[in-house]
């Protein structure tokens, strides 16, 4: 492994020594463009781009100071054109000009946009929502609505994505999604993600990409999309920051106090951010169970009614910092640390019953959990622009490291039907630990490809990950610690990931093109220390992935994309240890599922830039499932992960963005989907299949320059998830938002699921079990939220070198 290491790190540098000699041989002369924009708006938020006459393509993007004044700097001698981009001012296009030396363009005047889209005028509002034909987009910091929420409070507004009744996020119907953080893999899923989702304030968060079909540059991980969740960073220059204190009150109370602070003076970037989360929450879950035998007939059932009360504490801080050593090069480390701590009361009353429902007894189960988890992680990177061109060469090294310890204690008596003890009560705890620790190393490189007009992209990374879980559970029926050997063991877990991609982009006039090949290496290993059952996988699979565009004119764009993922079980998913709810009721993870495999092709159209239509169809072998299933003990059940032979899926979604005056700005997607479960699963065939839906609609209303409204309504009809079968719900989030002190600060209102509708029901059936559960939890929650923001700054620093990154990167 350390050999291994080495020849990464030496790779690297010769990629780094072999380009900067490229741009030693071919000694270019550059020199400015400048110029001034003139117009009654924010000046500092128009997009200026420089374009090469023929086909206009990119080469750079800037955006002006307060003033006006833009600076495109080391520009090649050639022949350009300008144009701008703006919410606020019409779209401007310069007359080709001959850049030979230093230009000054000098003023250009922008007017007021007055453009009417079906009597429906464009405002320069910045919805909560943006689509666009790659990724949808969450613009967290421009919300009223995810003031005082937690991230995955934010996610569960978002157009296509549901989180089940056991923390499983899916997107447009399907999951297997993996969350990113600042382009950085979550190694979490279920529960230990959304818990982590949960600490994360949404006032750290400046936007969140939903990516459903990402290219080669992206790690194949995630079937079923991405989830990038990106963080605030400002580079304004200057001291500048803002504090927010958010309390909000449901059926228990949640605090929510955060900060973030960014400092840039000269070379030297510094930046930070803290908040603290406490929550009260309850998860009230009744549950109807029946057994049956071979013949389907019903053999005995069990109701239970479990109310589980939850109280999180957790503190989450990053700190990092950016050094310009040259205009060209820069280098950055960050630091991110996710501290939580968590106490589950659970109460269960369960009730027996024969074969002809005649009860024949009770139990109940108060139970205490004590998870804490301390996550860290570290990241240096490194950045070096080659040219004005687009050459640019970017490397990053990575160290994570999840620990986590939990203390289960369950007490259960037992009771005939006079509520007299009818056996020695159970009681059984539980002590489990475990660590993950995560390196990687990777390395970009992007190239113009400038004598055929195309882009190049290729880049390596390696990873290298460690689990060890030691989990021991003890009977304590009779006073004492006795080792329940058959739920205690130990599992560790070995995983070594080396990947390549390369992608090559064109665009001409109208057609846009871009193909790309990812190879990753695979070689995990696990073993059970208790039962010495070990298992070896060493694999390398090829992830092509493509686009193709058209421009017809104006009004229509077409592009269809294809993609193959891959979807590995979560470290958790592998963990094979039991958490119980109660002596009858567990889970587990299985260290034996294999990775899921997913190839996908999407068409997509947009209509007058604004309206976009996506229809998709994507096959999974292996697809991996939750089941819930009888397990070895009479009349219990375990909860686990297991392998379906095939799920096709079927989808179609629309964006309709309305905008009427200046007071109203509405976004509305609708996504229509198809899923066919195929396999046989725990003795039981599968195929199902059933067309469902989910809408959302969010609307900002503008009541004067400093007074906003905001509504987001979503409906998420029935659907299948494997065996279960999910009733709709829906849910309402009201807000209002007013600005103080010149917009210094902020306070805002908001409800979240107002008529208190986001409850889950479900069924499920398969061999030998069926299972009816209802569940609610704590969503309808009143919010006050109140935000400052100190110091100053000038915008088109912060602008020149943060905002436009990705436009940047795209020039060539």
């Amino acid at each position: 492994m350390k050999t291994t290491k080495i020849r990464v790190f030496l790779l690297l540098m010769y990629v780094t020594t072999y380009v900067n000699n490229l741009q030693a041989q071919n000694p270019v002369q550059h020199y400015a463009v400048k110029g001034r924009l003139s117009g009654q708006g924010a000046l500092q938020e128009v997009v200026i781009q420089l374009l090469h006459p023929a086909g206009k393509k990119l080469v750079k993007v800037e955006y002006a100071d307060s003033a006006g004044n833009f600076t495109f700097d080391r520009i090649p001698a050639g022949n350009y054109i300008i144009t701008t981009q703006s919410m606020g001012f019409a779209r401007y296009e310069s007359a080709p000009f001959s850049h030979q030396q230093h230009t000054q363009l000098g003023t250009i005047a922008l007017q007021p946009l007055t453009t009417t889209l079906r009597e429906a005028a464009v405002t320069a509002n910045r919805p909560f929502i943006q689509q666009r034909y790659d990724k949808t987009v969450l613009n967290v910091s421009a919300s009223i609505s995810a003031a005082g929420s937690s991230a995955l409070e934010v996610l569960e507004k978002a157009p296509g994505i549901t989180i089940d009744q056991n923390d499983n996020i899916a997107m447009r119907g399907r999951q297997g999604v993996q969350v990113m953080i600042d382009g950085k893999l979550v190694p979490m899923s279920g529960q230990d993600l959304a818990n982590m989702l949960r600490s994360m304030s949404a006032s750290q968060i400046e936007t969140i990409d939903l990516i459903t079909n990402p290219s080669a540059k992206y790690d194949a991980a995630g079937n079923s999309g991405i989830i990038d969740i990106r963080l605030k960073k400002g580079k304004s220059t200057g001291t500048n920051g803002n504090i927010t204190l958010s309390a909000g009150q449901g059926v228990y109370p949640k605090l929510n106090p955060s900060f973030n602070f960014n400092s840039k003076h000269k070379k030297l970037n510094v930046f930070a951010s803290y908040s603290y989360n406490y929550r009260r929450d309850f998860n009230d879950l009744t549950i109807y169970r029946d057994f049956y035998n071979n013949k389907d007939e019903i053999t005995g059932s069990i109701n239970y009614d479990n109310y589980f009360k939850l109280r999180v504490s957790s503190h989450n801080a990053r700190v990092g910092a950016d050094y310009n050593i040259n205009r060209d090069i820069t280098v950055g480390v960050s630091a991110n640390g996710i501290f939580t701590n968590i106490n589950v009361g659970s109460n269960s009353v369960a009730q027996s019953y024969d074969a002809q429902h005649q009860q024949t007894g009770s139990f109940t189960t108060l139970g205490n959990n004590s998870p804490a988890r301390n996550n860290g992680s570290l990241n240096l990177n490194y950045k070096h622009t080659l040219d004005t061109t687009g050459r640019e060469l970017t490397a990053d090294l990575d160290y994570a490291r999840f620990s986590s310890g939990e203390l289960q204690d369950y007490h259960t008596a037992y009771f005939d039907l006079n509520m007299q003890p009818s056996r020695q009560p159970y009681v059984l705890f539980g002590d489990l630990n475990g660590d993950l620790r995560i390196k990687s190393v990777k390395a970009d490189y992007t190239q113009p490809l400038r004598r055929i007009g195309a882009r190049l992209e290729a880049g390596l990374k390696s990873s290298w990950v460690t689990s060890d879980n030691d989990v021991k559970f003890y009977n304590r029926s009779n006073g004492g610690d006795v080792l329940d050997p058959g739920k205690s063991n130990q599992f560790i877990y070995e995983e070594n990931i080396n990947a390549a991609y390369l992608n090559a982009s064109k665009k001409w006039k109208k057609l846009s093109l871009q193909l790309g090949l990812r190879v990753e290496n695979t070689n995990a290993s696990g073993l059970q220390v208790t039962t010495n059952e070990t298992f070896d996988r060493n694999y390398t699979q090829l992830f092509p992935s493509g686009y193709v565009g058209y421009a017809f004119n104006e009004q229509h764009d077409l592009g269809l994309s294809l993609s193959r993922r891959i979807n590995r079980p979560s470290y958790r998913q592998l963990n094979p240890f039991k958490v119980f709810l109660d002596p009858l009721t567990s889970s587990s993870g299985n260290p034996f599922i294999n990775a899921e495999t997913t190839q996908s092709v999407e068409l997509t159209h947009t209509f007058r830039q604004l309206y976009t239509t996506k229809v998709g169809f994507s096959r999974t072998k292996d697809n991996i499932l939750m089941v819930l299933a009888p397990d070895a003990e009479p009349n219990s059940v375990l909860q686990t992960f297991r392998n379906l032979a095939l799920y096709d899926y079927y989808n179609i979604s629309l964006s309709v963005p309305v905008t009427v005056g200046k007071w109203l700005s509405s976004t509305n997607n609708v996504v229509a989907y198809y899923g066919h479960y195929k396999g046989n699963v725990v003795n039981t065939d599968l195929n199902v299949s059933r067309v469902a839906f989910n809408i959302n609609s969010s609307n900002t209303v503008t009541l004067n320059p400093n007074t906003s409204m905001e509504v987001i309504g979503t409906y998420q009809s029935r659907s299948y998830y494997g065996f279960l079968d999910v009733d709709g719900y829906w849910a309402v989030n009201v807000g209002a938002q007013r600005q103080l002190w010149k917009k210094k600060a902020s306070l805002k209102l908001n409800v979240s699921d107002v008529f208190f509708t986001n409850k889950t029901r479900a069924v499920t059936r398969l061999t030998g079990y069926g299972e009816r559960f209802f569940q609610l939890r704590d969503t309808r929650v009143l919010t006050l939220s109140f935000t400052y923001k100190f110091g100053g700054s000038q915008p088109g620093a912060r602008r020149r070198t943060g905002g436009a990154e990705d436009e940047k990167r795209r020039a060539g």
